[in-house]
């Protein structure tokens, strides 16, 4: 959900790429065929395991692309798009898909850039990321329709500034301040944006959920608009 539907759209040639993925690994005996693999338990056919790993790839290629939001939050805070292929593949594959494409945007993520935030950061990035594409998931789930995946988007957006807003309040920042030079720092960066940040609740309540919430209307605006170009690739696997 960004600026990037030239980037979403020539990389999801799924069809294609999906079967010659899953044909790669045919001919050198990873699997046996598209309905005997170690994880059939779990639901996971081939093919949707390898759209899972292209949406992961996708989301962590725009994860680089970061941008920040001056007027709202401090510089360390920046906004990326990584979250819409991580809700068109939540939507199209459900949940469970949800979560390992987040996981697979992170490790990869990790695996390329590494981090600068002594891991803070991705968690951070994992765990609101979950709190956003879950409940829009969970209720597209319950009926595939346009008005219950604005539903899910818009209890989505709500939960990720809720659970954003704790998770910063409770667990992130202060790891921030271990690592970094402690509180007094993180809240003066916030003062800076917002005159009347003067406590960690203050920063949280000015900067980090606003910034939370443009970041999920953002991303449901792009996820509307691509999703159903998209969903119509995979549908074989439905």
């Amino acid at each position: 959900m960004d600026n990037q539907p030239r980037i979403l759209s020539g990389a999801f040639s799924l069809n294609s790429c999906g079967d010659t993925y899953v044909e790669w690994l045919k001919e050198r005996s990873f699997i046996m065929s598209d309905n005997t693999i170690a994880t059939k338990a779990s639901g996971l056919s081939v093919r949707k395991i390898a759209l899972i790993g292209m949406f992961g790839a996708i989301a962590a290629v725009l994860m680089f692309i970061e941008v920040p939001l001056p007027l709202i939050a401090p510089p360390f805070y920046k906004m990326d798009l990584s979250e819409v292929p991580v809700l068109i593949g939540t939507f199209s594959m459900g949940p469970v898909a949800g979560i390992l494409i987040e996981l697979i945007k992170i490790l990869l993520h990790l695996l390329i850039k590494g981090t600068s935030t002594a891991g803070v950061g991705e968690l951070g990035n994992f765990a609101v990321g979950l709190a956003f594409v879950l409940p829009a998931g969970l209720i597209y789930r319950a009926r595939k329709s346009r008005k219950t995946a604005l539903i899910g988007m818009l209890v989505g957006t709500l939960v990720m500034v809720l659970a954003g807003s704790l998770i910063n309040a409770f667990v992130l920042l202060p790891m921030y301040a271990a690592a970094f030079g402690g509180m007094e720092a993180i809240i003066a960066a916030g003062t800076a944006v917002h005159a009347s940040v003067d406590s960690v609740f203050g920063f949280v309540a000015l900067c980090v959920a606003p910034f939370n919430l443009i970041k999920g209307i953002v991303t449901s605006i792009l996820t509307m608009l691509l999703y159903k170009r998209i969903s119509s690739l995979i549908k074989r696997e439905h």
